[in-house]
């Protein structure tokens, strides 16, 4: 157990404040929008199996490694890098460990708040009823009317940030622990009404086999390694968020116990939004393999040709933003301490400018669904080409890098001084750490590359 003064920023009251702050972290759009679709994608249960496998063999050791990394250092992720590395006789540039994932984290936020804010254009046009009774080419010219729009994606995209720094200014009790505290319940609240209202949908049962039943005839190498990586990247590791929210966390907690509670409820939260939207997409006759759409023009049919229909696609978009806001506050926390710890800011400061960075950033991102749609890099506009570098070689990297250090560079007696772990389950944690997670990460990354 680390015998270390706490951060400067503060500490968790509790370890039950750290599981809501961390799980909130890892809740996010991946958990609402992005599962739900490559399940679909990917034929259903037997990739929910191959997905579970992969968060309990790969994500939760990774997550410890970072929570317990964060802990001992108890500063921003570049410093504590720093001073691990000259704890463990390293080579210093295991600071570019932490820089990678802070700036990694900071790209993320430029293009995720542009999204989050597309939730909250939704929120209204569900309030005021533009659903109903649409068709699928009405649908579609919503959503294109928003992308060709930089006025109205700016202007939500200004909010979100504005919720986001405005939680981040208070502190880690004050703003971060707070904030979480309503929302985590609210989320799974929102969530549990909307499965409900699913069973009821006329498309339950067929939903629930899709999403359960497992056919591993649909299962080939590449659906594999897709849940290989989402069960890497919806647990928020590689970007320093975990890493700097392990930093607040109380010496006495249990790492490892926190941690299976952290991934066991972003799982039910992944599990929970697919027993909500397949059966809806069932019973509407819509197409369960739809992409990325499927939030956002699918779904949208569906709702506005069900009773009550607007009040639940009302609810569907709050709980969307809810869970964009749990993740962004965290994501920008990592370069918000960076600011504080090393160039004298406060934190009203820091937050003013990391957040103004993201924001200009996020700017951008919008101008390249529209006005700059044309300006593309290698064949991806600026949007496309975030997405690209963070989720698919920036996140791989630092996990294949937090792996690395906690597996081999750190002391074996620090790491078990830090986890207070039984001896076989040390042993465990320790093999999955050196050996099994790094190279399943290896191979996603060499998937994404196309050398797989």
């Amino acid at each position: 157990m680390s015998d270390k003064t706490q951060s400067i920023h503060g500490a968790w009251s509790s370890r039950f404040a750290f599981i809501l702050a961390a799980t909130g972290s890892a809740v996010g759009l991946g958990n609402i929008w992005k599962f739900p679709y490559i399940t679909g994608q990917n034929g259903g249960g037997a990739f929910v199996m191959v997905y579970l496998f992969c968060v309990a063999a790969i994500g939760v050791p990774i997550m410890i490694a970072e929570i317990m990394l964060g802990r001992r250092g108890r500063q921003n992720p570049i410093n504590t890098m720093q001073s691990l590395a000259v704890e463990a006789g390293a080579d210093p540039r295991w600071q570019y460990m932490g820089w990678l994932g802070m700036v990694g984290g900071f790209l993320i936020l430029g293009y995720y708040s542009v999204i989050a804010g597309w939730s909250m254009a939704y929120i209204v046009k569900s309030f005021t009823g533009q659903f109903f009774s649409s068709d699928a080419g009405d649908i579609k010219a919503l959503f294109d009317d928003l992308m060709a729009s930089p006025i109205q994606q700016i202007f939500w995209h200004t909010v979100f940030m504005l919720a986001t720094m405005q939680v981040v200014m208070r502190g880690v009790q004050g703003g971060l622990e707070k904030s979480v505290r309503f929302l985590m319940p609210a989320l799974f609240f929102l969530l549990l009404i909307l499965v409900a209202y699913a069973m009821s949908s006329g498309g339950y049962e067929q939903g629930i086999e899709f999403l359960f039943n497992p056919d591993f005839s649909k299962i080939d190498a590449d659906a594999v390694l897709t849940a290989m990586g989402h069960a890497f990247f919806t647990l928020s590791l590689g970007m320093g968020a975990i890493m700097v929210y392990g930093s607040y966390l109380p010496g006495h907690v249990s790492i490892a116990k926190t941690t299976f509670y952290i991934a066991g409820a972003d799982t039910i939260v992944a599990l929970l939004a697919g027993i909500a939207i397949f059966p809806l997409v069932f019973a509407n006759h819509l197409e369960a393999a739809a992409g990325p759409g499927l939030i956002f023009q699918t779904l949208p049919l569906a709702f506005g040709h069900m009773g009550g229909g607007w009040l639940f696609g009302l609810l569907f978009f709050v709980l969307l933003f809810f869970a964009a806001l749990t993740s962004s506050i965290s994501i920008i926390e990592p370069a918000v301490a960076w600011l504080v710890e090393n160039k004298d800011l406060q934190r009203r400061e820091a937050c003013l400018w990391a957040g103004g960075a993201c924001w200009a950033l996020g700017v951008a991102v919008v101008f390249s669904f529209n006005i700059w749609s044309e300006h593309k890099w290698f064949d991806k506009n600026l949007f496309e080409l975030l997405d690209y570098l963070t989720a698919n070689l920036m996140l791989p990297l630092g996990g294949l890098a937090i792996a690395v250090f906690a597996g081999w560079k750190m002391k074996p007696a620090h790491a078990e001084q830090e986890l207070e772990l039984p001896a076989q389950g040390f042993q465990a944690w320790q093999f999955l750490i050196r050996y099994v997670a790094p190279a399943s990460v290896f191979l996603v990354f060499l998937h994404v590359l196309g050398v797989l």
